[in-house]
This record gives structure tokens, C-alpha cells and sequence, in this order.
């Protein structure tokens, strides 16, 4: 879990966030410190870490206005560390999006099992957001899908019938529910907005060099997202 795992310590009392940094490195992950809240924000934009370990008394700007305008660009796991004890701060913390709250005086085996889980959460939460089939890849935040480490040209609207598609991959999915999921409405019988998205996506399939998936239509049953050599279930 922790190799490699880039932690940003944000602490302007120098003998704390030595101890922490010196403690993490101990523990496998990589460190760098922050001592200024305006310093932090410009860190966390340029390096991106694993992590953000986040006091909240800080010069210049506190930790909840880092946290509060981090978010608009660093979507990985906040750890507020603070001696503040009242519920308003904690409360306060989780509103302007930070993930957890460690209270000072830090208990070290407390702050590395709390990294642990924010870690373990985020790689849950990324993996939820991507689906891989041998050498095609969906990616549901960015909307993307590469195939044999290209990226294909789709809209939004293609890459969200195919999302839908792939999540239930062996299985068909009809068009009331695709009308559904992707419309809002119900199914009349004579909507077809998603044959045209499917039409389009499976021409741009097609012209991929390398494509063992294909979509294929399920005679009055709907799409079938499936290997180009596997047969319907139905």
C-alpha cells in the first residue's frame, strides 16, 4: 500500500511535521512538506499526491480555505490534523471536503491506519470508475475510452450508451432500459436517439487496429456488449 505513495504534510510547526515526515518515510511512503497554506495549494496543483495531511491553523491561508479551494482541482484524499476539538471545526472540515479528521496530539499508529483506509478508499473509488477488457479501457470520469494505448474518438453521448453497455458486459441490455438510463423517459417504441449512438460507436470500434469486443444487436431484445468469438446468452 505504501510504495511509492506520495504524501503532502502540511504543517507550519517544524518539529511536528518532521516527526510525521521522518514517520511516513519510515513507513515506505514518499514526503514533502508544506509549512504555508498559499505554498500548499500551489503543491497540491503541481504534484498531485497519493495524499494531503492538512493542519488547519496554518499562515497566510488555513486549511479549510486550502482544502475548500484544493477541491476544485485534486480530487485525492484530505486528513485534516488539527488540535481543535470542538464539533463545528470536524463538521466544518467534511463541508469544505476533506475526508477524515485526526485531533492533535498525533497518535502515529492512528495517523498511518487513517492513511491507510483514505489510500485503499481512493483505489476502490478509481477502480469503480474504469472498466478494462484486455487492451480497452473505459474511463467514466474522463469520459475516454483507449484502445491498445490509443484513445478513441468518441462524444459524450457514445461514450455514455457504451459505459452502460459495458458495465453489463455478457449481458443484453435492452433499449427501454438504455432509453431510461440515458433519457430519462420512457420507451415509446419508435425513439431512436440510442440505435444512432450504438451505430456510431460501433463504426469507431470497428476502426480500431486492434478490437476483440464488438456490440452486437440482439433481435427484438436490445445490445449485446461481448467478445467479437462469444455467442449470446439468451
Amino acid at each position: 500500500m505504501s510504495a511509492e505513495k506520495h504524501i503532502l504534510v502540511v504543517e507550519d510547526d517544524i518539529s511536528l511535521a518532521e516527526w510525521v515526515s521522518d514517520y511516513l518515510l519510515d513507513h515506505g511512503y514518499q514526503v514533502t512538506v508544506a509549512s504555508q497554506g498559499d505554498f500548499a495549494l500551489e503543491m497540491i496543483a503541481e504534484e498531485q499526491p497519493d495524499l494531503v495531511l492538512l493542519d488547519v491553523m496554518l499562515p497566510v491561508k488555513n486549511g479549510f480555505d486550502v482544502c475548500k479551494e484544493a477541491r476544485a482541482f485534486y480530487a485525492g484524499p484530505i486528513l485534516f490534523m488539527t488540535a481543535c476539538v470542538e464539533d463545528g471545526d470536524e463538521i466544518q472540515g467534511l463541508e469544505v471536503g476533506a475526508d477524515d479528521y485526526l485531533t492533535k496530539p498525533i497518535r502515529p499508529k492512528v495517523m498511518l491506519a487513517r492513511i491507510k483506509a483514505l489510500l485503499r478508499r481512493a483505489i476502490d473509488d478509481k477502480l469503480k470508475q474504469q472498466l478494462v477488457f484486455e487492451s480497452l479501457i473505459l474511463n467514466a470520469a474522463a469520459k475516454s475510452v483507449m484502445v491498445d494505448d490509443e484513445l478513441l474518438d468518441l462524444n459524450a453521448n457514445e461514450f455514455d450508451v457504451f459505459w452502460l453497455l459495458a458495465l453489463q458486459a455478457g449481458k443484453v441490455v435492452s433499449r427501454i432500459d438504455l432509453v431510461s438510463e440515458l433519457r430519462g423517459i420512457e420507451y415509446d417504441g419508435l425513439d431512436r436517439s440510442v440505435d444512432i449512438r450504438v451505430s456510431r460507436l460501433r463504426k469507431k470500434l470497428q476502426e480500431a487496429k486492434s478490437q476483440p469486443y464488438k456490440i452486437k444487436t440482439i433481435r427484438g431484445k436490445g445490445y449485446l456488449f461481448c467478445r467479437d468469438d462469444d455467442e449470446a446468452m439468451l
